[in-house]
């Protein structure tokens, strides 16, 4: 019987452990979409305690703490901070099999050197050492970077920043990853939200331009896509909870933007043709930049009202959507292709069952000399599981070419997640393993290498960075 969390972690072949420790376990690691601060990075300040670094902003965590019986206020609220991690501790036995039992204990094991269960019989203990470690020089945020082998990573960030400490980071030769900024322009997109009117003001402010057009509009949003191309950035990202992609003419669109401006709310349909335009605008934007457009759809955000009014926004009260999106989907990437301005794209899904919509779609754009112009991105979020990654993988398998995937993100907010692209490359490794153990591949140690290679760094690395 194996144990819990060894070398062979998850590895369940001779061929997977070869294959994992020959290329994946010394891979450096391409983090293309992550929710990290840079100003953490930059001013790399010690952690007071682990629950500072671990609990803090994981609202995967507080989700389950509260499917646990949690109160509010030893998760998001002003209860101490050793009771929080006790409160943690407490929800960790009933965690199995769950992604984060694995997560939590490879993130000890990996940075702390902590190899015990946490447990509340345990909490004390493990407690105590990883704040005694938070301290030393090798546990500031940079150093967990490198110590991780991060080569790249890219954040997540709003139009309006001036991008202060991307700056201030890509000047600082002492450090060597990179850190990109991603254009994520949800408050130009999202027009029936109420703060839409506020954040075009912001808009005019940073962009030093008068908005009162539609055109206008645009031309202060292809600023900011200059700008931020100026300063590393290589990748747009959008939030898509439904894609009900519609043919619309500027001008219809112009009328729209003046209504809401205005102060009037809008139809549905005024919505979703307003939506439409802008994102063939903004791809249209992207693809003058080569940069890369990331879609992560289906999420049902904020289902709890009463919380959202008490704690905020995303904050761990989503769920996975219902959704219908393959025709808009179809639509909005042929309107682009038909003005060869469809850019490298990745489309993300939070329903498993579009992995088929996904994965086919993929298939049916391309351009010459580019492998995998349209990617399958990652299980993500609710599908970042062991079952969720492998699905993946193998519906992409079965009607792509996997081989051109561009594998794992963390998605996080924490600087020890880096731990979930060993998860990855672990599940990966074990997936092609179990093939050639099978008779399904061939028993070519060295092709199976260049797979692993390429899916758990070199693929996202030509992708976002146009290299060979």
């Amino acid at each position: 019987m194996k144990r819990f969390m060894d070398e062979h972690f998850l590895l369940n072949t001779d061929t997977a452990v070869r294959v994992y420790e020959n290329v994946a376990a010394d891979l450096p690691i391409f983090d293309f979409h992550c929710h990290l601060d840079p100003k953490e990075v930059w001013e790399n300040q010690p952690y007071r305690n682990i629950t500072q670094l671990w609990l803090g902003g994981d609202h995967y965590k507080w989700r389950v703490m509260r499917m646990h019986g949690i109160g509010e206020r030893y998760i998001t609220g002003d209860a101490d901070d050793r009771v929080k991690f006790q409160a943690w501790a407490e929800t960790m036995p009933y965690l199995i099999g769950n992604p984060l039992y694995h997560w939590t204990h490879l993130e000890l094991k990996n940075v702390f050197g902590i190899e015990k269960i946490l447990s509340p019989d345990t909490a004390d203990e493990i407690w105590e050492a990883c704040n005694r470690k938070l301290q030393e020089p090798e546990f500031l945020p940079r150093s967990l970077i490198e110590r991780a082998r991060v080569a790249f990573i890219g954040t997540t960030d709003d139009p309006l920043s001036n991008l202060e400490y991307h700056q201030k980071l890509e000047r600082d030769e002492s450090f060597k990853a990179i850190i990109a900024p991603t254009f994520r322009p949800d408050g130009a997109l999202f027009i029936e939200r109420p703060t839409y009117a506020e954040w075009i003001g912001k808009l005019e402010e940073v962009s030093g331009q008068t908005i009162r057009s539609l055109d206008a509009f645009l031309k202060a949003l292809q600023s900011r896509v200059d700008y931020f191309a100026e300063h590393g950035g290589r990748a747009s990202d959008h939030d898509i909870p439904q894609l009900d992609y519609v043919l619309a003419s500027q001008e219809e669109v112009a009328e729209i933007f003046n209504i809401r401006m205005e102060g009037h709310q809008l139809t549905e349909a005024e919505i979703a043709a307003y939506r439409s335009f802008m994102l063939k605008e903004l791809g249209k934007m992207y693809a003058g930049k080569e940069w890369v457009m990331q879609l992560h759809m289906g999420a049902l955000r904020n289902s709890n009202t009463k919380m959202k009014e008490r704690i905020g926004p995303d904050t761990g009260f989503d769920s996975v959507g219902e959704t219908n999106f393959a025709p808009g989907l179809a639509r909005f990437l042929d309107a682009l292709d038909q003005e060869d301005a469809l850019p490298r794209t990745v489309l993300f899904n939070l329903n498993p069952k579009d992995n088929a919509v996904l994965a086919g779609m993929m298939g049916n754009y391309y351009e010459e000399g580019i492998p995998g112009k349209i990617q399958f991105g990652s299980g993500w979020w609710f599908n970042d599981h062991i079952d969720g990654m492998e699905k993946q993988m193998k519906d992409l398998a079965n009607v792509g070419l996997l081989s051109h995937f561009i594998g794992m993100l963390t998605d996080s907010r924490s600087f020890l997640s880096y731990a979930r692209h060993e998860y990855f490359r672990r599940i990966l490794c074990n997936l092609l393993g179990e093939w050639a153990e099978q008779g399904l591949v061939p028993d070519d140690i060295k092709s199976l290498e260049r797979m692993v290679r390429d899916i758990g760094y070199h693929n996202a690395e030509a992708f976002f960075l146009h290299r060979s």
